[in-house]
């Protein structure tokens, strides 16, 4: 069907004379055509009634007792609601300067009497035509400002995105080495080759395997900016914290009117994410009734916003990243099979901070320096005694964990040397520097004990108390053997 056609059927018509037998006449013609036919002899009454039922189109006489038809059809163009009502005047005047006025106080055409019925009739089809295209057209251009509205609006919305995730890479490049992967470990390079791999697929998905904290969201921005999507937006959204009740409008969105509260058209991750990259991170958390969904959108690279009639194409790399055992999803049935597939079409396995422990120095001062800048000071050097326990920590937080360790660390360093006793490590790594110190430890017990109480009074500051806690002894028993070792061994005045 022609998208300008106009259906005529059953329009209303108001015809006004105060000449019952044009009345008749005209009646009898339109009925005849299947119009809607209502009459009256008043040009007063003609208002009332066109604000009341706003017909289609008014034939109006011109000459008529009370309001004449040039008053009335200026008095209707006046009007919010008949201003739109094409008019066509009755005269049995066909001079130049009747017609001028006519058209002056809003006519849009005009039939001069005696008429013909034929004549009528096709005038009549003639303006409601026109005026069926007209509104047509103006509902089109209503439609097209409304999507050009959102379309902007959309823009908008990325553009304020796209600024926030600048800052965001930013702060990352800073904090994680975005772009130069710090480290020379073997492990390491596999990944970097990956991503060398992945430069020349922008359209790939991509599933990033690894632990908490071993920096996934990082190798998943290397490959976006490595790609020819580099110019589109970076959208990573985490899916163990999407709402259950609200998932499909966050990821697909929603159109005004869809559900109660959605007051306009919200455009959800997959648009926003357009020309560039969404990043899910612990997919191994989606919902499973979501999960289909996903899968049609990566198949079909459409979306179905919420209360939307029609799909809309969206340009969308998918990155995804899970810290879960997804084999064991497969096989327990909470992850689908069809969609890890579709999701892994190329996988990219981050190590453990453990697997590359030659790594964790360099990762160390790398940080120092970073946070060093930060805080407007020089920054400081890292003992060969702290690298060495930290390497020999496990770090089950990985490279967020160190991070945090040595952030603290140079904070509790007051700019001196990072040492040992800088370095805030749970029990674990207490163990094992115990383990190394008992090692370290000569076999006579009296010279044992000397070393340790003053390994401790070193690390407390002087502080006996403190010291005492580190020995696990009470600080009564510490002063008396503080006393025996002064005598033996002339120490700093320990209070």
């Amino acid at each position: 069907m022609n998208e300008f056609a106009v259906d005529l059927s059953r329009s209303k018509i108001l015809v006004v004379d105060d000449a019952p037998a044009n009345l008749d006449i005209l009646c009898q013609a339109l009925e005849g055509a299947q119009y809607d036919v209502m009459v009256t002899p008043s040009g007063e009454e003609a208002l009332q009634l066109a604000g009341r039922f706003v017909p289609d189109l008014i034939l109006l006489d011109v000459v008529m007792s009370g309001l004449d038809g040039f008053e009335v059809c200026r008095r209707l163009k006046q009007g919010e609601v008949t201003r739109s009502i094409p008019v066509i005047f009755l005269t049995a005047r066909d001079d130049t300067a009747d017609l001028i006025a006519g058209f002056r106080a809003g006519g849009a055409d005009y039939v001069i009497k005696p008429f013909q019925k034929e004549e009528v009739l096709i005038r009549v089809q003639t303006q409601l035509e026109k005026a069926g295209l007209v509104r047509v057209l103006r509902e089109q251009n209503a439609a097209l400002e409304a999507e050009i509205a959102q379309r902007q609006a959309l823009t908008q919305e990325r553009n304020k995105l796209n600024d926030r995730l600048s800052l965001a890479d930013q702060r990352e490049e800073q904090h994680w080495g975005l772009g130069a992967f710090v480290g020379q470990s073997p492990t390491l390079k596999k990944i970097l080759d990956a991503l060398d791999l992945l430069q020349d697929a922008p359209n790939t998905a991509v599933l990033i395997l690894g632990e908490s904290g071993t920096g996934k969201e990082l190798v998943a921005r290397a490959i976006h900016a490595g790609s020819s999507r580099a110019g589109g937006p970076f959208v990573p959204v985490n899916c163990a914290s999407i709402p259950r009740e609200l998932a499909d409008s966050l990821l697909f969105g929603h159109v005004k009117g869809a559900f109660t509260g959605a007051d306009r058209d919200q455009a959800g991750y997959f648009e926003l994410a357009h020309g560039g990259t969404l990043f899910l991170d612990e997919v191994g958390l989606m919902p499973l009734e979501l999960q289909p969904k996903l899968l049609r959108v990566l198949e079909n690279r459409t979306i179905l916003p919420l209360g939307a009639r029609e799909p809309r194409k969206v340009d969308v790399r998918v990155l995804a990243a899970t810290n879960s055992d997804v084999q064991a999803q497969l096989k327990a049935g909470s992850f689908r099979q069809d969609l890890y597939y579709r999701l892994a079409s190329f996988t990219v396995q981050v190590p453990s901070l453990r697997e590359r422990r030659e790594d964790v120095g360099l990762l160390a001062r790398h940080f120092l320096q970073v946070f060093a800048l930060e805080m407007g000071i020089l920054s400081p050097a890292i003992s060969p005694e702290a690298v060495a326990l930290l390497e020999q920590y496990e770090f089950p937080g990985n490279i967020r964990e160190l991070k945090n360790i040595v952030e603290r660390a140079l904070i509790e360093s007051r700019r001196q040397e990072i040492r040992p006793e800088h370095l805030h490590l749970p029990a674990a790594t207490a163990a094992v520097e115990g383990a190394q110190v008992a090692e370290a430890l000569p076999l006579n017990l009296e010279e044992a004990e000397t070393l340790l109480i003053q390994r401790a009074m070193a690390q407390s500051g002087g502080n006996v108390s403190e010291a005492a806690r580190l020995l696990g002894i009470e600080r009564t028993k510490l002063y008396r053997h503080l006393g025996r070792i002064e005598k033996l061994t002339p120490l700093a005045d320990p209070t």
